[in-house]
C-alpha cells in the first residue's frame, strides 16, 4: 500500500489523504481517500481483492462511508457490490451511460477470470455534482470516451483529481471498446480536465502519478504540442 497525502494548501494537516492500493490482475489503483479531521473515508474503483482493500482499511484506522467508482468496467468496479453488502455502504457512480458496462461484469468475469457481479449503484452521478468523504467535498466531472459514462473526482482544495483511464503518465485511456470515442476523450482531457490548472496531481487508473502541466508539456497524445 503506497500511502501519500494529497497536496494541500495547509501541509501540516492535510485535508486529504490518499492510499494506494493495487488491485486485480491488470494492477488497477484502488484509492482509499479520508478526510483527515473524521477519518470518513471512501474507497475508490474497489475492482477486487477484498481481503487487501480491507487490511488497507484497517491500516489506515479510518471508517469506510462509501464507494466511488469512475467507469464501469471489471478491474474498476468488479467486486464492489460485494464490498458495499460487506460494509453495509452505498454506491455512488459512474454516470448512468455506462450501465450498460456493469450489466456485463458477470460475462466478462467469466472471460477474464477476475471476480465480477453485476450492481446497481446508489445514486448515479452527473456533471456538476459533488460526493463528499467526511467533510470533504469532491467535484464530480463526466470525461467520455475510454467510456461513455466516465467520471472523474477533483479535490479543489488539494488540486487532486482521481482520473480512472481518461487520462495516464505519458498515455491516454484506450477507446476501441464498444462506446468508446477518441474524440471525446481529447476534449474531455483539453476542455475540462486542462481548466483545472497544471499544478493539479493526478492518479490515474494504472500506473504512477503525474500533473496536468507535465502531460500538457510531454505526453504523446494530448500534450499542447501533439495537439497545436
Amino acid at each position: 500500500m503506497n500511502q501519500s497525502p494529497a497536496e494541500s494548501p495547509t501541509p501540516d494537516v492535510p485535508p486529504m489523504k490518499v492510499a494506494i492500493i493495487p488491485v486485480t490482475a491488470f494492477e488497477q489503483n484502488c484509492s482509499l481517500v479520508w478526510c483527515t479531521r473524521t477519518m470518513k473515508a471512501a474507497l475508490v474503483d474497489p475492482g477486487g481483492d477484498l481481503d487487501r482493500l480491507k487490511l488497507a482499511v484497517e491500516r489506515a484506522g479510518v471508517t469506510v462511508e462509501k464507494l466511488l467508482i469512475t467507469h464501469g468496467h471489471l478491474d474498476h468496479c468488479g467486486s464492489a457490490g460485494v464490498l458495499a453488502r460487506d460494509l453495509g455502504v452505498p454506491i455512488e457512480g459512474p454516470q448512468e451511460a455506462d450501465r450498460f458496462w456493469i450489466a456485463k461484469l458477470g460475462d466478462d468475469s467469466r472471460n477474464f477470470g477476475i471476480p465480477g457481479e453485476v450492481f446497481e449503484p446508489t445514486r448515479w452521478l452527473h456533471d456538476g455534482d459533488t460526493v463528499t468523504v467526511g467533510d470533504l467535498v469532491l467535484d464530480v466531472i463526466h470525461c467520455p470516451g475510454h467510456t461513455p459514462g466516465h467520471v472523474v473526482f477533483y479535490h479543489a482544495p488539494s488540486h487532486f483529481a482521481i482520473v480512472g483511464d481518461v487520462l495516464f503518465k505519458g498515455s491516454i485511456g484506450r477507446t476501441d471498446f464498444p462506446m468508446g470515442n477518441h474524440q471525446d476523450l481529447i476534449d474531455a482531457i483539453t476542455k475540462k480536465l486542462w481548466p483545472l490548472g497544471n499544478d493539479v496531481t493526478f492518479l490515474p487508473g494504472h500506473g504512477p502519478t503525474s500533473t496536468f502541466g507535465m502531460e500538457r508539456k510531454t505526453n504523446a497524445y494530448v500534450s499542447d504540442y501533439a495537439l497545436s
